[in-house]
C-alpha cells in the first residue's frame, strides 16, 4: 500500500515538474510568445486588405503575387523562432533559415492531408446512404440509420483533422525546425508515444477548435449595435483561444521532446565500434552511440 502511494506521489510529482517547465519555457520566451498574438493579428490583416488590392496594372498585379510569399515567410519565420525558442537547442541545431524552410514540407502535409479529408468530407452523405443501404432492416432502423453514419463519419474526420494530423505532425515540426532533416527520429517517436501528449492535443482541439463553434451557434438577439459588439467580442474570443492553445500546445511539446531524451535508456540505442585513435587499428575499439536519426557522422544511412 506504501509503495502504491509512494509511485503515485512520485507521477503527481512529475506532472507538477512537467508543468513548471512548461511555463518556465514560456517565460523564457516570452518575446516569441507575445509576437503570436500581435504579429499573427498583424497577418491576418495583411492577408485582408492583400484581397482587397487593384489589379489594373502590372504593378499592381506583381504585388498581389509578392504580398503572399512575403506573408508565408513572415509565418514561417515566426513559428520557426517560437518553436526554436522553446525547444533546447543542446549546441546542436541547424541555423534559421535552413530550419524554418523545413516547415515549408510539413505544412504541404498537412494541406495534403485537409484536402483528402475535405474530399471525404464531401463524399460523407454518399457513404452514409451506402451503408445504411446495406445493413439489415432492423439494424438499418435503430443503430445504423442515415443520421447515425452521418454523425459517425463527420467525427471520425474533425478527430483526423484536428487531432491526429496535428498531433503526428507537430514533433516533425519541431524536430525539423531544430535539426534540419537530421531528425531524431526515437526521440519523436518517444514523444508520439507518450500518454502526456495525446489528452494535451485532445484538450487544446476542444478548447481552440470545438468550442469557438458553440459561440456561433446561437441564435443573434437584441438590436443591431448589440450583435456587432457580440460578434467582434466573440471573434476576439476565438483569436484568442486559438492563439492560446497553440502557444501551450508547442511548450508542451517542446518539454516533451527534451523530457523523453532524457528518460530515455541509453542501453536501447545503437552503437558501432569505433576505433580507439591511441591504439592500432582493430584494437582498443570502443561503442560510440549513433545521432537518433539512425545516421552516421558522414551522412550515410
Amino acid at each position: 500500500m506504501k509503495k502504491s502511494e509512494g509511485t503515485g506521489n512520485r507521477e503527481r510529482g512529475a506532472d507538477v515538474s512537467y508543468f513548471n517547465e512548461t511555463f518556465r519555457r514560456i517565460g523564457k520566451a516570452w518575446a516569441w510568445v507575445a509576437a503570436q498574438f500581435w504579429v499573427t493579428l498583424l497577418l491576418v490583416i495583411a492577408v485582408l486588405a492583400w484581397t482587397r488590392l487593384p489589379d489594373q496594372h502590372s504593378w499592381q498585379i506583381l504585388l498581389s503575387l509578392l504580398v503572399p510569399l512575403l506573408l508565408i515567410i513572415a509565418m514561417l519565420l515566426l513559428q520557426a523562432c517560437t518553436m526554436r525558442t522553446l525547444t533546447d537547442d543542446e549546441g546542436k541545431r541547424v541555423k534559421l533559415i535552413p530550419g524554418a524552410a523545413t516547415l515549408v514540407v510539413w505544412v504541404a502535409v498537412v494541406w495534403a492531408c485537409w484536402i483528402i479529408l475535405d474530399w471525404c468530407d464531401d463524399r460523407i452523405p454518399q457513404w452514409a446512404g451506402y451503408l445504411n443501404s446495406q445493413a439489415s432492416t432492423h439494424t438499418r432502423a435503430r443503430l445504423l440509420t442515415y443520421e447515425h453514419l452521418q454523425h459517425w463519419f463527420v467525427l471520425a474526420e474533425w478527430i483526423l483533422r484536428w487531432i491526429i494530423v496535428p498531433a503526428i505532425m507537430i514533433p516533425y515540426a519541431m524536430a525539423s525546425v531544430q535539426w534540419g532533416w537530421r531528425i531524431p527520429l526515437r526521440r519523436v517517436l518517444r514523444l508520439l508515444w507518450n500518454w502526456r501528449w495525446w489528452p494535451a492535443v485532445v484538450l487544446a482541439a476542444l478548447i481552440g477548435v470545438a468550442l469557438p463553434v458553440r459561440f456561433f451557434a446561437s441564435e443573434p438577439q437584441g438590436t443591431v449595435a448589440h450583435q456587432v459588439w457580440i460578434v467582434v467580442l466573440k471573434l476576439v474570443g476565438t483569436y484568442l483561444l486559438a492563439v492560446i492553445c497553440w502557444v501551450l500546445l508547442l511548450a508542451w511539446a517542446a518539454v516533451l521532446l527534451v523530457r523523453t531524451q532524457r528518460g530515455a535508456n541509453p542501453s536501447s540505442d545503437s552503437f558501432v565500434p569505433a576505433p580507439v585513435h591511441s591504439g592500432p587499428l582493430g584494437e582498443n575499439s570502443t561503442k560510440l552511440p549513433l545521432p537518433e536519426s539512425g545516421d552516421d557522422s558522414s551522412g550515410n544511412a
